[in-house]
């Protein structure tokens, strides 16, 4: 899913092309995509873009009449821009949107169709599509310390909560962590002050970081490698792989469609996070650390050989 850097290097990409443009048509391809009825699409063609914002992980386009277009792009929803009179492909394009020098499209990958589109006026009415979420990048330590601590979850859970911090999900919590040096399963409530302190560096470093990285790399094009999956990543997508701290294999967590990614020597003190699929099966087998897995995977290819 596209979270904070993604989205503000989408923002910058948008603002250089339509904003100040006319919105001439909009074409709706996915049945499920538009969620708002008034009012109604046609309403925004013949309108100019005044100003464009991030909304948590929503993107969100302000016209004339005080018209909202917001775009949340889910998992696999993805932008795209063709100039000019070029067109967009219709084979995966949910929805349109033409202006006088080219045509904004939404396209998503997979058969699920999640990303979503309201059409709304009025400040209120944005508002009310906002998690409200802490910005980080804008907080003091104070504020952050207050928001982190106001309920007692995991740190992966609380950094992931729309209503907690804005644009942080699943990629970005995983490299902050390890910035950080600390577990994605620690309380909230039990992190000392020097631990909240570290927190609260590595969000706004590796935010920033990654903001700056996203905007080089795209250049004065159009932002077209949008993933979650980065090489340049510490931990996120590389289970198995070498940390690029200590060299030790980075471990996971696995729950429903996500999984979080961590080094048990940097970040939980060699202990190996119980996967809960896993560990339901092996029950007291589970290893408690990478030494302990290693012995297992070791027994376990020998009896398969």
């Amino acid at each position: 899913m596209p979270e904070l850097p993604d989205i503000t290097v989408y923002l910058e990409a948008l603002e250089k092309r339509i904003l100040g443009q006319s919105l001439t048509r909009v074409q709706i391809n996915g049945l499920s995509l538009l969620r708002t009825a008034q009012p109604p699409i046609s309403s925004v063609e013949g309108k100019k873009v005044l100003q464009l914002r991030r909304i948590g992980k929503r993107i969100a386009i302000g016209l004339e009449d005080d018209l909202w277009l917001v775009l949340h792009l889910m998992i696999a929803g993805r932008l795209h821009w063709h100039e000019g009179g070029s067109k967009a492909s219709k084979s995966r394009t949910l929805a349109s949107f033409t202006f006088p020098n080219g045509t904004l499209s939404l396209t998503e990958a997979g058969s699920r169709k999640r990303a979503s589109l309201h059409l709304v006026q009025g400040e209120a009415a944005l508002r009310a599509l906002d998690p409200g979420g802490l910005d980080v990048l804008r907080a003091n330590l104070e504020s952050f310390t207050a928001v982190l601590q106001s309920e007692n979850h995991t740190l992966k859970r609380a950094l992931t909560d729309p209503q907690l911090f804005s644009g942080i999900g699943n990629a970005y919590s995983d490299e902050i962590l390890f910035a950080a040096e600390l577990s994605p399963t620690a309380l909230t409530k039990k992190l000392t002050e020097t631990e909240i302190e570290r927190l609260f560096n590595a969000i706004r470093a590796q935010l920033v970081q990654w903001t700056e990285r996203l905007r080089d790399d795209a250049g004065k094009k159009f932002p077209e490698k949008v993933t979650a999956f980065r090489p340049e990543m510490a931990v996120h997508g590389r289970y198995k792989q070498p940390c690029p701290r200590c060299g030790g294999k980075i471990q996971r967590i696995r729950y429903a469609a996500n999984e979080t990614n961590y080094c048990p020597h940097c970040q939980t003190g060699g202990k190996l996070l119980a996967d809960r699929s896993l560990s339901r099966l092996l029950r007291q087998d589970w290893p408690k650390n990478v030494e302990d897995l290693e012995n297992l995977t070791a027994t376990h290819r020998k009896k398969s050989t």
